[in-house]
């Protein structure tokens, strides 16, 4: 099978006769951009898609293939343009870990209103009650869509590169050690000196604050939206299927879970191939 033909196939685990109905939360931008390509083939197969999206985005717009349904929120496109341009611009920037981290203030605490803004509009959140999807299919690094995934008892199936430091293993009790398994944006291998990999060492506990800064902010959302005191990582531990994208040919080994699927290269274009 093809890596699409497996996203598919996971998918169409949760679904019945011809088609399912599947609600798609995304994160905007090029999170988007990986995940539309996977949406198109859903829809090839028969499911309805409803896709949910702040009215104020980048890419995510009307299609034939989607029923979109946004919600309002506070700011504008002028700001979201401008945040996204900055993180970008950041991306290539050497930088201090907590230096960069600070720097990324306004674009979290943008997804934070906007999940805000989404669990309180009432009109929308009936409706997908109603709707009676079949599952959610989403992009967690942010845990609103498994917030609704939650509320609307529905099995959940992520599809990300990772998470902030690590949680993805933090959440699926993965084995990731810090002697073995280097820690995102160290620049080791999985052959660590000593030193590595006490660099290592602190670089997971300095993760696991930086993790909590950014995710605490929710807690509260998710007890009030819940009813019921949940952590986040506990939250992201109910996913059914992780549609991971990346591949051990690019990537160091290391463990994973039963329901850890690599598919690294679903967004990439399909070329001819090569003659003999």
């Amino acid at each position: 099978l093809s890596l699409a033909s497996w996203a598919v196939f996971f998918l169409l685990l949760w679904t019945s006769g011809e088609g399912g109905k599947l609600l798609v939360i995304p994160i905007d931008g090029s999170h988007w951009l990986s995940m539309h390509p996977v949406v198109e083939k859903l829809r090839d197969k028969g499911h309805e898609i409803v896709v949910v999206a702040p009215e104020i985005n980048l890419r995510i717009h009307s299609s034939p293939l989607y029923t979109l349904k946004t919600y309002p929120v506070s700011y504008t496109k002028e700001f979201v343009e401008a945040e996204f341009k900055q993180m970008g611009h950041r991306s290539f920037i050497p930088q201090p870990f907590l230096e960069k981290l600070s720097k990324i203030t306004n674009f979290t605490s943008m997804f934070l209103d906007s999940c805000k803004r989404l669990l309180s509009d009432k009109e929308l959140i009936q409706y997908l009650e109603r709707s009676k999807f079949d599952a959610v299919f989403m992009d967690p690094f942010f845990p609103c869509g498994q917030i609704l995934a939650e509320h609307l008892s529905l099995p959940s199936v992520y599809f990300l590169r990772g998470l902030p430091c690590s949680l993805e293993f933090q959440a699926t009790m993965c084995p990731s050690p810090p002697s073995y398994v280097p820690r995102f944006l160290t620049g080791s291998t999985d052959r660590m000196s000593f030193r590595q990999r006490l660099g290592n060492l602190l670089a997971t506990l300095g993760s696991s604050l930086a993790c909590s800064l950014l995710y605490s902010p929710y807690d509260p959302l998710i007890r009030e939206f819940l009813q019921r005191e949940v952590t986040v990582p506990e939250l992201f531990s109910h996913a059914a299927v992780w549609l991971m994208k990346y591949d051990f040919v690019f990537e160091y080994p290391r463990p994973l879970m039963p329901n850890m699927v690599l598919v690294g290269g679903i967004g990439c274009t399909q070329e001819n191939k090569l003659p003999q």
